[in-house]
C-alpha cells in the first residue's frame, strides 16, 4: 500500500510530508489582502504577482510549474566540485543533490522546506510567507546549518529572476519590453522599474516596481549583485546552471545592464561555519505601485526579530480565519482538513478564479456567480461584514435581469465580459436572491431589501441579443432616466427583475433558455433552442422564496419600476396563459423594448400580498411543469434541451444519457415527489457513482461530441465539466439531500469528497478541495473552487443543522451513525448573531438521524429547555441574547 503524501502533525491545520518533491503537479498558496499573491511548488517553482499586469516571477502553469527554469534559488558554493541548490533546484551537480533528503512542513499560510546533505555536510531550512500585514511582499527566510564535524567555508547566493511585467508579454513581445527594463543596483539587492506598461493600444508610463533584497542575520548587505540573467548565468549556461555560481565569478564592474532581463543574484560574504552552527539570510521579494513604498517596506522585515515577528503574526491571522467554523469530530484527518477548506473563500476572495498555476496565468477579476457562491461562506463567518459588499453587487444587475460577468478587486467595478464577447449565463439571476436569502436568515436584517442601488448599463440589450450601436457611454456605465439622473431601484426590485425576466424568457418547451450557458460553463453551444430544464427549478423555487421573503416585510407596498410591471402580469388587464410560450415571449420582448435606453424612472407602489399571489401562481405553475414534463420513465429528470430542440437525458439511441445538474435542482427545489425522489436518487448512485471511488461524476459518458449542446462533451470523459467528480456540483447533490431529509445519502456524497481527498496517492493535492477530481482520483484545480463555500454551508446549516431562521437560531441536527463513528459527541463551533456559538451534540446510543430526537439543550451549564421530544431546536434571537456571553456552548442531548 503507497504511503500517504502527507499527513497532519497538530490540530492546527500543520502538515509534513517526504514525498511533495515527486509531484511534478504540487503548488502551495502564499497571499495576502494587498493583494500579493504567490504559488510555491515543493522546489521552490512558482510565481509572485499583484495582478495579471504585474507578475515579479515569469507566469507560471501547471505543466511549466516543473518544466520552468525559473525558480526561486540560494546556491551554497564550497568548491569547484561542490556546488549545492539549498531548494534542490540545479543541473551540473546531480551527483551532489541525490544525497539530499528532502521533507516538507506548511500550515495556514507558510511553507517550510528543509534539505540536508550529508555528502556536503549541509541543510537548509527555506521558510516562506506572506505578512498578514498587507506588505506587498513575499518573505523567504533561509537557515544553513552545519551538520557534518568539521568547520566548513561556503560562499551563498540568493538567485530570483526578475519578469518585471505584464503576463501579456510572456509570449507577446518579449524581447521589446525587457528593453523598457530599468534596473537599479541598490544597497541590499534591485529594483526595477519599466519606463512604460507596454500596450500597442494605449501605452502608459510605469510606475510599478519589482524588487529582491536580501541582508543577513547581523544586517549585512550582499557583497555583490548580479543584475541580469544574462550576466549570472553566462552564454552557455541557464538558471539551473549558472556561471556566476559554479565559477565562482564576480559580477561585471562596466557591464550593461538596461533593458536586459532582470535578476535578483545576492551573493553574500563567504561563511566560515562551526560545526551544528547556523547562519541566517532574510530575501524579499515584491512589487510596490513606487519606489519609495520600498524602504519602509524593508526596513519592517531586516532582523531576525522582525521577521519572525512577522511570520508569528501571520500564523495567527490565518489561524482565525480558519477558526471561524470549527468542527471536533475526533477525526483529527477530517477536523484539520476542513480548516484548510474554510480558508478556501477568503483565498478565492484575493485570487479571483486566477493567479493560480491550475488557472494558468488569469487575468483577474471573480465572476459573477463566483463571487455571490463565496459570500455563502463570509455570511456564516461575519454576517455583519458582508452588508456592503452585497449592496455592491447587486450594482453589476442590468435592467434586462442580465449582468455583468466579471467583478474587478474593489467589488465595485463591472466588466460586461471577461474576453469582450456579448453573452450571458442563463443561471446568474438565481444566485443573488440565494445568498441575500442566507443573509437574511442569519441577520433578520430585512432593511437591506428596501436598499436603493444603481444598475449596470452598457451595449447589451435583451439579454445580450441585441448590441445597442448608439450607445456612448463607457463600459460599466449605470442605467439612467430620460432626465440624465441616474436610476437606483430596490434591493428587492432588482431581484424581481432578475427572477421574473426569467419566467417568460422559454424555449420551445416552455423552460428557460440556456442562453450562453448555465452553471456548467461547457454547455454553451445551444444559445438559440437550448433549454435548462435544471436551472428553471431554481427559478422556480427562488419565486416561492421571493414571496415568502416579501411576506416578512414590515410593509404593506411594495415599490417597482413602471416598465417592469408588466412582468407581474396577473396584477395587470393582460394576464397570460403560462402554457403557452408565444405569449411569454411577446410579453417579455415588450418589456424589453421598454427598457432599452433611457428609462422614465417612475415608480409605482403594489399591493405586498398582490404581489405575492403572483409570484406563487408562477413558482406553482413552474413546480407543475416540470415535474410532469420533465420526468423520464427511466426514473429521473431530463435536465437539458439542446441546440437542436432534442431532449438530452435519457436512454438515447441505446446509452443512458443523465446529468447530476439535472437531478440535483428538482430535488433542492422540492420539485421531485417523494417517489421521484427516491427513484432519482436510486439511479444517481446506479449510474452516476464511480464503484472503484465512490464519488458522483457529473454525467454519465454521452459517447459521442454534443456539438449542439456544448464543448464539455468534446474533452476526454472523465475530466472537467464531461464526467468528472466535479465537487461543486457533487456538494450541492449532498445540500440538496439533506433538505429534503436524505441525511444519511448526504453524508455518503460529503464523506466520498474527503475521502478522495485525502487519497493522496491518487489525489496527489495538498489538503483542500479541488475543483474536482479527475478518473484516476487526482485533485485538479487546488483552492479556487466555490465548492468549498457550499462544503462549509451544508455541513454547517444542514448536516449540523446550526443556522438563523428568518434572524432565529435553529438546531435541526440530521446526523448519521457513521458520523458518531469515533466519538458519542460531536460538535460544531461557529457565529451567530455577533457572538461565538460551539454546539455540541449527545448521543450515548448511537443512533442514526431518524432514530434519535432532541431530548434536552443546556445554554451555558444551564438547562434551558426540559425533557423535549423534537427534531429541531427554535430559539428566538431576542432569548439568545439575553443569554448569551462573548464565547457559548449549547449542549444538545439526543436520545
Amino acid at each position: 500500500m503507497e504511503k500517504p503524501l502527507w499527513k497532519f502533525t497538530d490540530d492546527e491545520g500543520t502538515f509534513i510530508s517526504d514525498a511533495a518533491a515527486g509531484i511534478n503537479s504540487l503548488y502551495f498558496p502564499l497571499c495576502n489582502a494587498a493583494p500579493i499573491m504567490s504559488s510555491l511548488s515543493p522546489d521552490l517553482h512558482g510565481d509572485i504577482k499583484t495582478g495579471f499586469e504585474s507578475f515579479l516571477m515569469e507566469p507560471v502553469s501547471r505543466l511549466s510549474l516543473k518544466n520552468l527554469r525559473s525558480s526561486r534559488n540560494f546556491w551554497v558554493y564550497l568548491s569547484p566540485d561542490k556546488v549545492w541548490s539549498a531548494t534542490g533546484v540545479a543541473k551540473n551537480n546531480r551527483d551532489i543533490q541525490k544525497y539530499d533528503t528532502f521533507r516538507l512542513e506548511a500550515g495556514l499560510l507558510w511553507h517550510k522546506v528543509t534539505r540536508q546533505n550529508k555528502k556536503i555536510g549541509l541543510k537548509s531550512e527555506i521558510i516562506s510567507f506572506i505578512p498578514a500585514s498587507q506588505e506587498p511582499v513575499e518573505i523567504m527566510l533561509v537557515n544553513i546549518t552545519n551538520i557534518s564535524s568539521g568547520r566548513l567555508k561556503f560562499i551563498p547566493t540568493a538567485a530570483i529572476p526578475i519578469f518585471g511585467r505584464s503576463a501579456n508579454n510572456l509570449h507577446d513581445h518579449r524581447h521589446v519590453t525587457s528593453l523598457l527594463q530599468r534596473i537599479k543596483k541598490e544597497r541590499f539587492g534591485v529594483v526595477v522599474t519599466p519606463t512604460l506598461s507596454f500596450n500597442e493600444s494605449g501605452h502608459k508610463k510605469n510606475s510599478t516596481c519589482y524588487f529582491v533584497l536580501g541582508i543577513d542575520q547581523r544586517q549585512n548587505a550582499a557583497g555583490q549583485v548580479f543584475p541580469t540573467q544574462e550576466e549570472f548565468t553566462g552564454e552557455g549556461s541557464d538558471l539551473e546552471s549558472p556561471q556566476a555560481v559554479f565559477e565562482n565569478l564576480l559580477p561585471g564592474k562596466k557591464l550593461p545592464i538596461q533593458g536586459k532581463e532582470a535578476m535578483g543574484a545576492l551573493r553574500f560574504r563567504p561563511i566560515l561555519l562551526n560545526p551544528g552552527k547556523t547562519v541566517s539570510y532574510i530575501i524579499m521579494m515584491g512589487i510596490t505601485k513606487e519606489q519609495r513604498q520600498i524602504r519602509p517596506i524593508f526596513n519592517k522585515f531586516n532582523t531576525p526579530d522582525k521577521a519572525a515577528k512577522a511570520l508569528r503574526e501571520n500564523k495567527i491571522y490565518w489561524q482565525k480565519q480558519s477558526a471561524e467554523i470549527k468542527v471536533f469530530t475526533k477525526d483529527n484527518g477530517f477536523d484539520n482538513w476542513i480548516r484548510w477548506v474554510n480558508i478556501q473563500p477568503s483565498l478565492r476572495r484575493i485570487f479571483g478564479c486566477s493567479f493560480l498555476p491550475d488557472f494558468d496565468y488569469g487575468k483577474g477579476g471573480k465572476g459573477w456567480r463566483d463571487l455571490w457562491q463565496d459570500c455563502l461562506s463570509l455570511i456564516l463567518n461575519n454576517p455583519a461584514g458582508v452588508k456592503q459588499l452585497l449592496l455592491n453587487n447587486f450594482c453589476g444587475v442590468r435592467i434586462d435581469g442580465s449582468n455583468a460577468t466579471i467583478i474587478g478587486k474593489d467589488g465595485k467595478e463591472f466588466v460586461a465580459d471577461r474576453n469582450d464577447i456579448p453573452r450571458v449565463w442563463m443561471d446568474h439571476g438565481i444566485w443573488p436572491l440565494f445568498t441575500t436569502q442566507l443573509y437574511l436568515h442569519q441577520t433578520a436584517n430585512f432593511r437591506i431589501l428596501l436598499k436603493e442601488t444603481a444598475y449596470f448599463k452598457d451595449r447589451q440589450l435583451s439579454r445580450g441579443r441585441v448590441q445597442d450601436t448608439s450607445f456612448c457611454g463607457q463600459a460599466g456605465s449605470q442605467l439612467k432616466t430620460k432626465s440624465g439622473k441616474i436610476y437606483k431601484g430596490t434591493i428587492l426590485e432588482h431581484l424581481l427583475i432578475e427572477n421574473l425576466v426569467q419566467f417568460f424568457n422559454v424555449g420551445a418547451h416552455n423552460f428557460i433558455l440556456l442562453e450562453g450557458a448555465d452553471w456548467n460553463d461547457g454547455l454553451d453551444m445551444a444559445r438559440e433552442r437550448g433549454e435548462s430544464v435544471a436551472f428553471s427549478a431554481m427559478y422556480a423555487q427562488n419565486l416561492k422564496d421571493l414571496a415568502e421573503l416579501i411576506g416578512h416585510l414590515n410593509q404593506e407596498k411594495i415599490a417597482l419600476l413602471k416598465e417592469a410591471l408588466p412582468l407581474l402580469d396577473t396584477l395587470t388587464s393582460r394576464k397570460i396563459d403560462y402554457s403557452k410560450v408565444p405569449a411569454k415571449r411577446k410579453l417579455l420582448e415588450k418589456y424589453f423594448q421598454s427598457v432599452k435606453g433611457d428609462i422614465l424612472g417612475k415608480r409605482i407602489f403594489l399591493d405586498k400580498q398582490s404581489v405575492i399571489r403572483d409570484l406563487k401562481n408562477k413558482s406553482d405553475w413552474m413546480y407543475k411543469h416540470i415535474r410532469n414534463k420533465a420526468w423520464l420513465k427511466e426514473g429521473f429528470f431530463n435536465g437539458y434541451y439542446d441546440n437542436s430542440g432534442q431532449r438530452v437525458e435519457g436512454n438515447i439511441k441505446g446509452v443512458m444519457r443523465m446529468t447530476l445538474a439535472g437531478q440535483v435542482f428538482p430535488l433542492m427545489s422540492g420539485i421531485a415527489n417523494k417517489k421521484q425522489a427516491g427513484d432519482l436518487i436510486n439511479n444517481a448512485w446506479r449510474h452516476l457513482r464511480d464503484k472503484k471511488l465512490r464519488g458522483l461524476r457529473l454525467n454519465t459518458d454521452f459517447k459521442e461530441e454534443q456539438l449542439n449542446l456544448g464543448r464539455a462533451f468534446s474533452f476526454v470523459y472523465g475530466d472537467k465539466e464531461n464526467g468528472a467528480f466535479f465537487n461543486h456540483m457533487c456538494v450541492m447533490f449532498a445540500y440538496a439531500l439533506y433538505k429534503q431529509g436524505f441525511a444519511r445519502q448526504g453524508w455518503e456524497v460529503i464523506s466520498s469528497i474527503y475521502a478522495m481527498a485525502i487519497n493522496t496517492p491518487n489525489s496527489k493535492i495538498y489538503p483542500c478541495l479541488p475543483e474536482y477530481f479527475n478518473s484516476q482520483g487526482q485533485g485538479m484545480y487546488s483552492y479556487l473552487t466555490g465548492s468549498a463555500s457550499w462544503f462549509i454551508f451544508t455541513l454547517l446549516t444542514q448536516a449540523f443543522g446550526v443556522r438563523g431562521e428568518y434572524g432565529d437560531l435553529v438546531i435541526e441536527p440530521k446526523l448519521t451513525r457513521a458520523q458518531f463513528k469515533n466519538s458519542a459527541t460531536l460538535a460544531i463551533k461557529t457565529r451567530y448573531a455577533q457572538k461565538t456559538i460551539e454546539v455540541r451534540f449527545i448521543n450515548p446510543g448511537g443512533k442514526d438521524f431518524g432514530s434519535y430526537y432532541i431530548r434536552s439543550v443546556r445554554f451555558n451549564a444551564k438547562d434551558i429547555s426540559g425533557e423535549i421530544r423534537k427534531s429541531r431546536f427554535f430559539m428566538k434571537r431576542s432569548a439568545f441574547l439575553s443569554l448569551a456571553k462573548k464565547n457559548n456552548l449549547i449542549e444538545i442531548g439526543l436520545d
